[in-house]
């Protein structure tokens, strides 16, 4: 131990190598679009696990996966091993950090397909925006249902998708047992005097009655509406996300990300947290800045500039 410099230690962890510690050993953490792995690439980590490691593979919160113990010069060897099978070491820095996505692609709770947006995400600003130094690292995730297993209102940007119940009374034909009041995990679907009735100020739209009916009086099919969220951190210090006042198509979603992203690059100082930034400027006013195209017009200006420090 103690015969690497600093400088050395750095420009390896923003390569994705974090020092083991005690040692001059690395792990080195490995980054999956759209947070999946295949079989091949599983045997791949475990051949480098085995040969440049210390054999093991430990998979981090965030659904990347680690090999520890590479030795500091191996670390080129691994990352060329890597490159040659498709995959990447990353995941590290004042920067957008690996994207994250619950299973809502094949769970039952799921209303959307998580990865695949989660893959769109990763393409676009996970890899388009390699580059981008922000004021400190920015977190995504995307949450399939408002089970919230990936937590979308406790990172820098979460995306949850909802499908609401469509309710026609006139197809309601008050069945002694209903599926879908037995179904609504909120309680807020109930039989009443013969007919359903749903409360739609207790609803979360969360999709589990869909389809629970079988005269449709609630409706088969139901269009996927998505919250967003914004700031949430977790850790030393934890802050629920602020939420969007109002859910969105997924055609939004993107437009909205971008606008966050640029807006945290140009109002945070260096090393602020994204929702800290919210709580200095505002989040009435961060809301009426991303509405427009304002950040957009400004992009190339907004990247460029350096980061704001504090006087």
């Amino acid at each position: 131990m103690g015969n690497l410099t600093a400088q050395q230690v750095m420009e390896v962890k923003g390569k994705g190598f974090l020092r083991n510690r005690g040692t001059d050993l690395f792990s080195g953490r490995l980054v999956a679009p759209g947070t999946v792995f295949t079989a091949q690439n599983m045997e791949d980590i475990a051949h480098m696990a085995r040969t440049m490691g210390n054999g093991k593979v430990l998979p981090t919160s965030r659904l990347t996966v680690e090999i520890p113990g590479i030795p500091y010069e191996r670390i080129p060897e691994a990352m060329a091993y890597a490159q040659a099978h498709g995959m990447r070491f990353g995941g590290t820095g004042a920067k957008i950090r690996p994207v994250a996505a619950c299973k809502g692609t094949t769970c039952v709770y799921g209303n959307f397909d998580t990865q695949e947006l989660a893959r769109k995400i990763h393409e676009a600003y996970y890899l388009g925006w390699t580059d981008v130094a922000l004021p400190h690292k920015f977190k995504i995730t995307v949450g399939g249902c408002p089970n919230s297993c990936m937590k979308p209102s406790l990172n820098d940007f979460g995306v949850e998708g909802h499908r609401a119940p469509r309710y026609n009374p006139e197809a309601c034909r008050g069945c002694k047992v209903c599926g879908v009041e037995n179904s609504c995990p909120m309680k807020c679907a109930v039989l009443r005097e013969g007919k359903l009735e749903i409360d739609q100020a207790v609803c979360n739209k969360c999709g589990v009655c869909l389809g629970k009916c079988p005269f449709h009086a609630v409706e088969w099919e139901s269009p996927v509406e998505y919250q967003l969220f914004f700031g949430g951190t977790w850790g030393k210090r934890a802050r629920l996300a602020d939420p969007l006042p109002h859910l969105v198509g997924e055609e939004e979603i993107l437009p909205y990300l971008e606008k966050s992203i640029l807006w945290f690059k140009e109002n945070a100082y260096q090393k602020e947290r994204f929702g800290l930034a919210l709580e200095r400027v505002g989040f009435e006013k961060f809301l009426q800045e991303i509405q427009g195209d304002s950040l957009l017009q400004r992009k190339q200006e907004i990247l460029s500039a350096p980061i704001k420090t504090r006087a």
